[in-house]
């Protein structure tokens, strides 16, 4: 830079000594989101492992958000799963 043009962010080009350091980031915190209850208990136990997130700094979600994901995706495909034929019933009833 030129020796008259003052350095971005100071009025002068001398170092900002106000500023001080930069601030810690907040803890982590509940978001306080409320999960209704779906009725199918594998859903709602994912839905529920949503809340582990609450106490994990932000790059911890992903970890939680992509097993919930898992679950839930699982939990979609087990609906087109077609169940197992029922057993034929025996009739070797002789007497």
């Amino acid at each position: 830079m030129s020796d008259l043009m003052p350095e971005p962010g100071t009025a002068s080009g001398e170092p900002d000594e106000t500023a001080g350091p930069a601030p810690e980031p907040a803890a982590p915190a509940p978001l306080g989101v409320t999960r209704t209850p779906t009725g199918d208990a594998a859903v709602d136990a994912r839905l529920e492992r949503l809340a582990d997130a609450d106490h994990l700094p932000a790059d911890g979600h992903v970890e939680v958000y992509e097993d919930v994901h898992r679950g839930l995706r699982d939990a979609l495909t087990a609906l087109d799963a077609r169940p197992a034929p029922a057993p034929m019933p025996s009739y070797n009833n002789r007497s």
